[in-house]
């Protein structure tokens, strides 16, 4: 099983190209109005549309700092600032904002996962 979420964009054009470009996604599907990346497990679609869904946050994961670090690097015009640890939920991350606003996080987790030890 898996599954796709889908937003509504004004600016399908260049919500994709952030996510393509910038995240580092990749084309899964492409449809009429509608584009669907894929980033590792996660599929997100996004649909042009008269009206822009900007709600929730997509969140991207890593297996290391490093790379959280990369991310930052690669997107620090539009970060909220730095990663940094979040002891209640035992991750290190950074928020930035997509085109359309929408808020993206990009994290790693402090130990283990299950099933990664």
């Amino acid at each position: 099983m898996s599954g796709i979420v889908f937003f509504r964009t004004e600016d399908e054009a260049r919500v994709v190209e952030f996510y393509r470009e910038r995240v580092g996604a990749e084309t899964w599907l492409e449809q009429d109005g509608c584009t669907i990346l894929r980033h590792g497990d996660l599929k997100l679609g996004f649909c042009g549309r008269e009206e822009t869904d900007d709600c929730g946050i997509v969140t991207f994961y890593y297996d290391d700092r490093e790379r959280v670090d990369e991310l930052y690097e690669r997107l620090e015009d539009r970060a909220r600032g730095p990663p940094e640890v979040d002891e209640q939920y035992e991750i290190y991350r950074f928020f930035a904002d997509d085109p359309d606003g929408r808020t993206v996080e990009f994290q790693t987790f402090l130990h283990p996962l299950p099933g990664d030890e």
